[in-house]
C-alpha cells in the first residue's frame, strides 16, 4: 500500500497479495513451502497456515503430495473479470482485429503498471510463432515499443523507472538511462515508438500511445518480423497503426455514471 494512502496497511492482506504475486510470476516453476517462507520473510508455520487457507478457496494449487504450490484457478477468473469490465479493452478489441487483418501481423494493447506495461489484449499474426506476449505478460517499459511510448508520455524527471542500470531484454535493451531519453526524445518528435528487437530477438515493434488518458496510461502495438519489414511494410503499419490509434481514442466514450478508475 502507498505510504501516502494515510491508511495503514494490513499485515495480513499484505502478505497473502505478495504470495499470490509471487507465484503468479513464478509461472510453470511450482514453489515448496520453505522457498516462499524465505523469499518472502515469513515463519514457516504461518506461510503453512496461508497456503492451505488459499488452497481451500481455489487461489492456491497443490500437488498430490503437499509439497509443491502453485496459483489457482481463482486467480484466473479475477483477472478475466477486469479484463472484461474494463472499457477502455472493450472499446478497443475491434479495433485490434481491424489491425490485425489489415496488416496481418501481431498487434497489442497493453496498460504501464508502475515500471512494467502489462499486456491486456493481442491478436496473433498465423505467419510467424508467438513473440511470448500473451495476455497478462509483463515486460519492463524500457524495453518495448509499449512501454516506450508511454514513457515518452512523461517528463524525463518523472519516469517511472528503477534505480542504476536497466536490465537487458536483449543485447539491443537500452540499459543506460542516458540512451533511453535519447530514444524517448525520438518517440515524442515523430509521435510513436520503435523497438527494434529490444525485446525478442528477430521481431520489431511499433507502439502509439492512447491518449484518452493524461498521461497515457494504455498503448497499442504492432510487431514485426525483422525478415519481412521493409520500408514500404513499415510505412504502411506506422499509417494503419495511427489510424487505429485516432479510432480507439474516438470510440472511448464513458457511460453515464461509470466509475473513472486509476
Amino acid at each position: 500500500m502507498p505510504e501516502n494512502s494515510g491508511v495503514r496497511g494490513v499485515k495480513s492482506a499484505s502478505r497473502t497479495v505478495a504470495l499470490l504475486e509471487l507465484l503468479a510470476a513464478r509461472g510453470d516453476r511450482p514453489a515448496r513451502l520453505d522457498e516462499l517462507a524465505e523469499e518472502l520473510g515469513v515463519p514457516r508455520s504461518s506461510m503453512y497456515q496461508l497456503l492451505r487457507t488459499l488452497v481451500d478457496c481455489g487461489w492456491v494449487r497443490t500437488d498430490t503430495t503437499g509439497s509443491l504450490y502453485g496459483i489457482g484457478i481463482r486467480a484466473l477468473h479475477t483477472g478475466t473479470s477486469y479484463l472484461d469490465s474494463d472499457p477502455h479493452v472493450r472499446a478497443a478489441r475491434p479495433f485490434l482485429d481491424e489491425a490485425s487483418d489489415a496488416l496481418g501481423e501481431t498487434v497489442h494493447l497493453a496498460r504501464l503498471d508502475g515500471a512494467h506495461v502489462v499486456y491486456l489484449a493481442t491478436r496473433e499474426s498465423h505467419e510467424y510463432v508467438r513473440t511470448l506476449s500473451r495476455v497478462g505478460r509483463r515486460i519492463p517499459a524500457h524495453a518495448g515499443a509499449l512501454g516506450k511510448a508511454l514513457l515518452a508520455e512523461r517528463p524525463d524527471d518523472l519516469l517511472p523507472l528503477p534505480e542504476g542500470p536497466l536490465a537487458p531484454r536483449t543485447d539491443n535493451t537500452h540499459t543506460e538511462r542516458g540512451a533511453l531519453l535519447r530514444d524517448l526524445a525520438g518517440v515524442r518528435e515523430r509521435g510513436y515508438s520503435v523497438d527494434r528487437e529490444e525485446t525478442v530477438t528477430g521481431i520489431v515493434g511499433f507502439g502509439f500511445a492512447l491518449r484518452y488518458d493524461t498521461p497515457a496510461v494504455d498503448a497499442v502495438s504492432c510487431s514485426v518480423p525483422v525478415n519481412r519489414l521493409d520500408e514500404e511494410h513499415e510505412a504502411r503499419v506506422v499509417a494503419v497503426m495511427r489510424e487505429i490509434r485516432a479510432k480507439i481514442e474516438n470510440a472511448l466514450v464513458p457511460a453515464p455514471g461509470a466509475p473513472d478508475w486509476r
